[in-house]
C-alpha cells in the first residue's frame, strides 16, 4: 500500500522551484524587509528565534500588516489628498483619546527618506533561516 500524499509539503516544494507564487502576505513582508536592510522572518511569531517579529532587523522590530482594507486607510487617503492640494507632506496623526501615545503615519517614501539620515546600527550578522 503506498503512503496517503501530503499535499502541503508538495504544496511547499513547488513554491521552492518557483511553480507557485508566493502568498501576497509573505511578498510583502520581503518587499518591506529588502527596504530596511533586514530579512524576512519565516518564523515570526514563534518563540525561540531571533525575534518574533516578520522582519528580522538588528535595530527595528517590524510587523507588516496586509490586509483588503483596513479603516484608517480612509483617513489617511483624506489626509493624502488635502495635502497634495495644498502641496504639503502629509502626516496622519492617530490619538486615542486618555492616552499618552500618538501614532504618525507616513507614507513610505518619506519614512525611507528620514531613515537614510539616521546612523545605521553595526549589524551582528542575520541568523540564516
Amino acid at each position: 500500500m503506498t503512503q496517503p500524499r501530503n499535499p502541503a509539503s508538495r504544496k511547499q516544494q513547488l513554491r521552492k522551484q518557483g511553480k507557485l507564487p508566493d502568498k501576497s502576505w509573505k511578498k510583502a513582508e520581503r518587499n518591506v524587509a529588502k527596504k530596511l536592510n533586514g530579512k524576512r522572518n519565516p518564523l515570526s511569531g514563534r518563540m525561540g528565534g531571533y525575534t518574533s517579529g516578520d522582519v528580522i532587523h538588528p535595530s527595528l522590530y517590524v510587523e507588516v500588516k496586509q490586509k483588503k482594507r483596513f479603516a484608517v486607510l480612509a483617513i489617511v487617503k483624506d489626509t493624502e489628498e488635502k495635502a497634495l492640494k495644498e502641496k504639503k507632506i502629509p502626516i496622519t496623526v492617530i490619538h486615542q483619546g486618555g492616552a499618552k501615545r500618538r501614532y504618525y503615519i507616513i507614507q513610505e517614501e518619506l519614512f525611507l527618506q528620514l531613515w537614510s539620515y539616521l546612523p545605521q546600527p553595526k549589524s551582528p550578522g542575520f541568523p540564516s533561516p
